[in-house]
């Protein structure tokens, strides 16, 4: 059920985006004039747009988004698939239009674009296929790198770091990095590769992707609070001559850490309420003076 609401948004959504861009367009044809397919981009093309793609989001503006950034990571390659300069021209307009993903995996659709752009597509079909693949790119970015990849590679290098080791938050960086670029340097050449071919296989398969993603990600965060929030309480109950530990006697046979946990569930809740990190920060060393002081905690 939520598959089917998460694909009726993104829908609407799509929609919207592709009405903005149609009413900022500047494009002036929609068929390239020279229909000429004889330009071949080389290997060096390819990552030479896929490195140009980390500047994506260097102009990024709530009127385009990323559309400046956008069209710096394939232009190289647009000048030379058009040798006409009105069809330049034109797919530079319609380059400029609103676009936003995430800036990872954004070179998938930026290789998938460049095999249409030398294919001569017409302009609307490429504008449609960018609109459609926003929201699906988006949600697996999303997935698979703030909610699968980060936590590990930082739950890695924090482990090394509390155990008095140097060489966490470089391990941390290596480990991230290598996968960030291997993957966006890689989908830049696949996307490339298979075309519009790949269009069918992402939108079978976007939901189920993203869906696994989370479910990775969620667990390797639940570890990671286990692991490396540490909040316990020395506070006990005395009824007689008993005497109960609430840590040992009581949260711990509940649940281990369950204070943890707790805390964390409500640092999430402040966080939907739009506190900020900064907020969120303060007031966590505020309840740990607090707490020592008092004796709570």
């Amino acid at each position: 059920m939520g598959f089917n609401d998460d694909e009726t948004k993104m829908a609407a959504k799509a929609e919207q985006r592709m009405e903005q861009a149609l009413a900022t367009s500047k494009t002036t044809a929609d068929t390239y004039y020279d229909q000429s397919q004889d330009v071949t981009l080389t290997k060096s093309d390819i990552n030479r747009m896929a490195f140009r793609s980390l500047a994506l989001q260097a102009s990024f503006n709530y009127e385009r988004m990323q559309a400046g950034g956008w069209l710096f990571t394939i232009l190289p390659a647009l000048c030379k698939i058009h040798k006409n300069k009105d069809d330049l021209k034109n797919s530079m307009h319609m380059h400029m239009e609103f676009i936003n993903l995430h800036p990872f995996d954004a070179t998938f659709l930026s290789g998938l674009v460049l095999a249409m752009e030398r294919g001569k597509e017409n302009i609307s079909t490429i504008r449609s296929v960018k609109v459609a693949l926003m929201g699906p790119l988006g949600g697996i970015g999303d997935a698979l790198f703030w909610l699968t990849l980060l936590p590990i590679c930082a739950g890695i290098g924090a482990s090394l770091a509390l155990d008095g080791s140097l060489f966490g938050p470089i391990i941390f960086l290596l480990l991230f990095n290598i996968s960030h670029f291997g993957l966006r340097f890689g989908l830049a050449h696949y996307g490339y590769r298979a075309g519009t071919s790949a269009l069918p296989l992402l939108k079978t398969h976007t939901k189920r992707i993203s869906h696994a993603a989370s479910i990775v990600g969620m667990t390797v965060i639940g570890a990671l609070i286990a692991s490396y929030v540490h909040l316990t309480t020395p506070l006990e109950i005395h009824i007689g001559q008993t005497h109960i530990a609430l840590q040992a006697d009581v949260f711990d046979k509940l649940m281990p850490n369950l204070l943890p946990l707790g805390f964390t569930l409500i640092v999430y809740f402040l966080m939907r309420r739009n506190f900020s990190p900064v907020k969120l920060i303060g007031l966590t060393v505020v309840i740990g003076v607090l707490g020592k002081l008092v004796g709570f905690l």
